[in-house]
């Protein structure tokens, strides 16, 4: 036991992402927001006694977890991205093009107008998110404009322990989604920031490859191919994170590095290798920024900047503690982004392989060519592995064929599509388009082997809904893998292995709602004889609850929703442990209130319409939640800082 504490103790720093992951994770998963008088100042309080000398390292691990959550919730309150009410439509409103998103149905702007614009007294100023009609001209990033619009507060979660858009609208400061009417350009951009050069990139450029691979644009690719990709296992590559920034930057690195040798000036002052790095590592920096800078780029950015940094000054440059500075750096920055999967599924890949190669350090053969295939085939039975978990759980699906998609296309997107797309787009500055539409070409033969794979039995499996436990249990198990907690290999995996036997029965053996309510009640669903039947066939707020409620009761998305329509706006839902009234509509509210509310059988109400009755408030069920089949009801978090109560 002492050899286990002390390697503990030795690995501590390794161990510190997950210790401050964990405690952020607490904060976020709390039903409510705790009572925390002065958090920043506890967070620096347990932040400091993590670092000082002498101090126990029980203690580190304790003040750490508490930094963590205190950290989380400071930041939390520091964001303050103002919120509205109440949903409003025909709102005028004079406000500046921020950015543009487009994506392969719909083009989204993003307006940046003072609060009192949008009816509230406040001198903040918000970021609203807003479709463009299709029959529409796009303004440019950087105009002024006059529009009229609609706009919706952030949703919630659809049920427990599920995707929290609000939260996501809150930390990347959204403050309303909606649409627009019609707008008129007051003013043209002024400046021309890297907003504007992407939107001008895109134009000339007039490629979804383009929007994807270099702009990092989303949902940019069709939408059924995306489907494709996603279930022959390469949905990643649409993500620009490690896989471009390596590429990216091995190519700027080889260019500069052949450019410094042909100029003998610089070679007998300067290594051209480490002038080749510095000017890589500018151009990748570009290339960061260029593709919009989400959280799976600047990780894989941070982790190339200490490859360049530990290749100048002649380190190590890939190592565990390095993939930990890089987390620790991402979590200070914005600890929300432990609870996003591109960060979930970039850190849980780059650990993995970092481990494969410096820990476990598998034998090779001594062919060139089997040891690549075999490095091939190890990175990506080792990625699939470590990422899997979040895979199944951020998507509720896993691609069985993922190994066979790697091997056949990824080659073929590095060595063809990636490089004709990179310079197709910089010769598309110069009106010449015919290596992007060179690479659109070898895209669809890409799509072909990718539709054959995704076209093999079983290849995309529905998966159930992991809980939180189940998750944790899974990244622990992970860490003592990688951190080989006990001296003996063996060991560690045995544990790895009863960590995921648990969380297989804890998964398996959860128990799946029998009744699902929105938070405003405009939606509800019921399970009868295992299978999932909703109020209505729409849901004008509720657009994605339908799919999420059918994947929490593991039913395929795709099959058809089953309305059952209440009868004359009521509808009693009887199980052999409660039921339930639930009412649609005003009148059968006004007529049936009292009798339920007397009705010795009816265990709860359901309203459309807030109610409230001092002789039976016990009976009435408000905000979002879902009933187990005994009867345990479990109400979706609503009392967030992100989670602003509408009026």
């Amino acid at each position: 036991m002492r050899g286990i504490w002390n390697n503990f103790k030795k690995n501590l720093f390794l161990w510190s992402p997950l210790i401050l992951a964990f405690g952020a994770s607490v904060y976020f998963s709390l039903p409510y927001e705790p009572g925390f008088i002065f958090p920043l100042l506890f967070a620096l309080l347990s932040g400091a006694i993590s670092v000082m000398p002498r101090v126990h390292v029980l203690g580190r691990v304790i003040s750490l977890f508490a930094f963590g959550m205190f950290y989380a919730s400071a930041f939390t309150a520091h964001i303050a991205t103002p919120q509205i009410t109440h949903n409003m439509h025909d709102l005028t409103v004079t406000g500046t093009v921020q950015n543009i998103d487009y994506t392969t149905d719909k083009t989204r702007l993003y307006l940046y107008v003072p609060m009192r614009e949008l009816q509230i007294d406040s001198e903040q100023n918000a970021i609203v998110r807003l479709t463009v009609p299709d029959d529409t001209a796009s303004p440019t990033p950087g105009d002024k404009i006059s529009a009229t619009i609609g706009i919706y507060r952030p949703c919630g979660m659809d049920a427990p322990e599920t995707f929290d858009y609000a939260r996501w609208a809150y930390f990347n400061g959204i403050t309303a989604t909606g649409y627009i009417d019609s707008f008129n350009v007051i003013e043209s951009a002024p400046v021309k920031d890297m907003n504007y050069i992407r939107n001008w990139l895109h134009m000339r450029a007039n490629s979804f490859l383009t929007d994807s691979l270099v702009l990092g644009y989303k949902k940019s690719v069709p939408t059924d191919d995306s489907t494709v990709w996603t279930t022959a296992g390469i949905g990643h590559i649409w993500a620009i994170s490690g896989f471009h920034t390596t590429l990216v930057g091995g190519w700027l690195f080889a260019i500069f590095y052949l450019l410094c040798r042909c100029i003998p000036y610089i070679t007998r002052r300067v290594p051209a290798r480490k002038v080749a790095t510095i000017c890589a590592w500018c151009g990748l920096l570009f290339y960061v920024l260029l593709s919009g800078g989400a959280v799976s780029t600047w990780r894989a950015f941070l982790m190339a900047s200490l490859i360049f940094a530990a290749l100048i000054i002649g380190r190590s440059a890939i190592s565990l503690r390095n993939v930990s500075i890089v987390f620790i750096a991402l979590f200070l920055f914005n600890p929300h982004y432990i609870v996003q999967a591109g960060f979930q599924l970039s850190f849980a890949a780059i650990y993995g392989l970092v481990w494969l190669w410096t820990v476990y350090n598998p034998k090779m053969p001594n062919n060139k060519i089997l040891r690549g295939i075999w490095s091939v085939v190890l990175t990506t039975v080792v990625a699939t592995m470590f990422t899997s978990v979040f895979i199944i759980a951020n998507f509720y699906s896993f691609p069985i064929y993922g190994l066979l998609g790697n091997l056949i296309l990824v080659p073929i997107f590095s060595f063809l599509i990636m490089p004709m797309v990179m310079i197709g787009t910089l010769f598309s500055v110069f009106g010449l388009n015919f290596l992007l539409s060179g690479a659109g070409y070898v895209y669809s033969v890409a799509l072909q082997i990718a539709q054959w794979i995704a076209n093999i039995p079983g290849a995309n499996i529905a998966m159930p809904h992991i809980s939180t436990l189940a998750i944790g249990l899974i990244i622990f198990g992970l860490a003592i893998i990688i951190f080989n907690l006990f001296n003996k290999h063996k060991v560690n995996y045995i544990i790895f292995s009863g960590c995921v036997i648990l969380s297989v029965l804890t998964t398996l053996l959860s128990p799946r709602p029998v009744f699902y309510a929105t938070d405003d009640h405009e939606l509800v669903g019921f399970v009868y004889d295992g299978k999932l039947e909703f109020n209505k066939a729409r849901a004008s707020n509720h657009y994605f609850t339908f799919d999420t409620w059918k994947r929490i009761n593991r039913e395929i998305p795709s099959t058809q929703n089953i309305r059952r329509r209440p009868d004359k706006g009521v509808h009693i839902y009887k199980t052999d442990k409660f039921t339930i009234a639930y009412i649609q509509k005003f009148v059968p509210l006004s007529k049936n209130i009292v009798d339920f509310c007397r009705d010795e059988n009816i265990d709860y109400i359901v309203s459309y319409f807030d109610i409230d009755s001092d002789s039976c408030n016990h009976k009435i069920l408000r905000n979002g939640f879902v009933i187990y089949p005994r009867g345990t009801i479990r109400y979706v978090p609503h009392n967030r800082r992100w989670h602003n109560a509408p009026q």
